[in-house]
């Protein structure tokens, strides 16, 4: 029995899910439009155009059988692991090695699957994080522990003001806001000391590192909206944990609570 030709469709599908699956998960504009093209590519269609956007993507394929697609992407996150093993999937495509329906099913797999960590190894790294950072900035030693527990707390109440309040900004705001009053609960009764330090170290788990990296990475790559758009985003996080940690120390004298 012949097996018939994928159609368009099939295969703007495997592309869109590929591009969805990297987008949502950290991957950079230009990475995810490389890799649809590849995958387009690997099973014979040279003319493909896709257009991203962080919330979301445009693909069409040209041809007698023209197909054009659009998929929204709702909800982005930080999961690194997803984003290599869908370009290990389009280089086995590339190399011919997949059908577009055993791609379809093994990307379907991948985006299914819950590949993060447990929140308890999250907050712990959090934590580990806190107390590091406070030493990278000069911070001392004896601060390590407060540091440590108001990182950890810190990116715990996230999760929890994230559930809470479904608007990430908010969120954000306040658990810098809660980062804030932990490290002066422990600076005001002796378990710590250098308050600057403590704070520093302990928000430096909410920084949105790899998004402004994603931003910088884009807009060198030529995708201005895209790099825009991840910038303002980060600039809006960075302000939250601003807003948050200023609300406290405006109320901080040196000494104590005014």
């Amino acid at each position: 029995m012949e097996h018939l030709p994928p159609t368009n469709y099939e295969i703007a599908q495997v592309c869109l899910l590929a591009g969805k699956i990297m987008l949502e998960n950290g991957g950079e504009t230009y990475r995810v439009e490389d890799t649809m093209t590849h995958v387009a590519q690997g099973f014979g269609v040279p003319n493909s155009h896709s257009f991203v956007t962080p919330t979301g993507i445009i693909f069409s394929i040209d041809g007698p059988e023209q197909t054009t697609r659009l998929i929204r992407i709702s909800a982005r996150s930080t999961d690194l692991h997803k984003v290599t093993v869908v370009n290990a999937i389009s280089r086995r495509i590339s190399k011919g090695e997949l059908t577009p329906r055993e791609a379809y099913r093994l990307l379907t797999e991948i985006d299914a699957a819950n590949t993060s960590f447990p929140t308890w190894i999250k907050i712990l790294s959090a934590a580990l994080a806190s107390g590091c950072f406070l030493i990278m900035f000069q911070g001392m030693w004896r601060d390590f522990l407060p540091a440590f527990f108001s990182g950890g707390a810190g990116l715990a109440f996230l999760g929890y003001f994230h559930r809470l309040v479904p608007i990430k900004f908010f969120a954000e705001f306040l658990a810098s806001l809660f980062i804030g009053i932990l490290a002066f609960l422990f600076v005001h009764v002796g378990f710590g000391h250098d308050l600057d330090t403590i704070i520093i170290g302990s928000v430096m788990p909410l920084v949105p590192g790899l998004l402004i990296t994603n931003a910088v990475r884009d807009l060198m790559a030529g995708h201005f909206v895209s790099g825009v758009s991840k910038g303002a985003e980060a600039f809006l996080t960075a302000f939250a944990i601003g807003a948050g940690i200023a609300f406290v120390l405006s109320f901080y004298n040196g000494e104590g609570m005014v």
